[in-house]
């Protein structure tokens, strides 16, 4: 096998003290972070955001293909437009789409049709998952572990946006192609999630069932 083009790894090693004070100080950091829907109407640095987008656009992904583009929408009119079709598709959602499973299960979080936060946030980072790319001449390119890429790369983004002291929601309207047409995106892009970012409200609620989060037993297992 022919041996490919490489570099030196460049990355920051520390002694065991200091690796489980980073991991604690890390921890507790994003032990704050909690979806809301509670947004100052404030504008956003964008300087910020296109900071935080780079450090979700360095993400692993299959064979590096990055497959995975970011909108991020500022303009009020398009932002009431998304909000516009979100609705829709959430009045039919709660009004008969889903099963009483899946709204029972949605109950304690307290969430409706209701989307005037999409207004009232600083912007939106519409994410997009790229099926397969394409090349100048218009060839596809067929990508690999794509929903799991764009995923990491969603992690990647939201913890940024924490650590840089925004807060954001994870709002996923079903379906969301809606997002593709107003945004006049290509066939080859589906929309992953609408993120919504922004300022808390100086009043900012989180529903008390969001902090019920599993003990490190029930989920992890050390062979």
């Amino acid at each position: 096998m022919k041996p490919i083009p490489s570099v030196p790894l460049k990355m920051q090693t520390f002694a065991e003290e200091e690796m489980g004070q980073r991991a604690l100080a890390f921890f507790e950091l994003m032990k704050q972070r909690h979806s809301t829907r509670d947004f100052a109407d404030k504008p956003v640095p964008l300087e910020v955001i296109m900071r935080c987008l780079e450090t979700a656009g360095r993400a692993p992904s299959g064979a590096n293909q990055q497959p995975w583009h970011f909108v991020v929408v500022t303009d009020p009119e398009i932002k009431h437009k998304i909000r516009l079709a979100a609705e829709e598709e959430e009045r039919a959602f709660y009004a008969g789409r889903a099963s009483e499973e899946w709204l029972e299960a949605l109950a304690p979080l307290g969430t409706d049709a209701d989307k005037s936060f999409i207004d009232r946030a600083g912007c939106l980072i519409v994410i997009f998952a790229q099926s397969y790319g394409l090349t100048e001449d218009g060839s596809r390119v067929k990508h690999y572990y794509v929903q799991e890429s764009v995923g990491i790369a969603t992690g990647f983004l939201i913890a940024a946006l924490h650590n840089a002291g925004l807060a954001c929601l994870t709002h996923t309207p079903s379906p969301m192609g809606f997002l593709s047409e107003i945004l006049q995106r290509p066939k080859n892009e589906r929309a992953y999630i609408n993120l919504v970012v922004g300022y808390p409200a100086e009043d900012a609620q989180v529903p008390q069932h969001a902090l019920d989060k599993k003990d490190l037993t029930e989920f992890v297992t050390v062979l």
